[in-house]
């Protein structure tokens, strides 16, 4: 497949997937993101450094919009989305002030799984 038509593929599937497919996407990529940077064997390299920059920025957009009054979920569920977010937060921000592979399993696994829910798999 030639690369412009890899690029106009790439465009459709994002213009049509719904929202919860570009969440369970993107949780995706920063789980992979976050393992390529474990496989490095580098965690002061600039892979690791990015992957924890992607993963907090996504983090954060979640939790702006669990807090966004007009936000149409349920409060309860927007608390529990609010929460996951401060800690996986919090934990990406130990990391980057201190990365250890060994403590970015969790993260991995939280982006992971729920990208699986979103995307209605076990």
């Amino acid at each position: 497949m030639s690369n412009s038509a890899a690029s106009a593929y790439a465009r459709v599937a994002t213009t049509t997937a719904s929202p919860r497919d570009v969440e369970a996407q993107t949780l995706l990529k920063a789980a992979n993101k976050l393992q390529d940077a474990v496989n490095s064997a580098d965690p002061f390299s600039e892979q690791t450094t990015q992957a924890l920059m992607f993963n907090r920025k996504l983090w954060t957009i979640f939790l702006s919009e669990a807090m966004r009054d007009n936000n149409p979920q349920p409060l309860d569920v927007r608390q529990k989305i609010a929460n996951i977010s401060v800690f996986v937060l919090s934990q990406t921000a130990a990391l980057q002030m201190s990365p250890q592979f060994d403590h970015f399993r969790p993260l991995i696994e939280i982006n992971r799984n729920i990208a699986a829910g979103l995307s209605g798999r076990p």
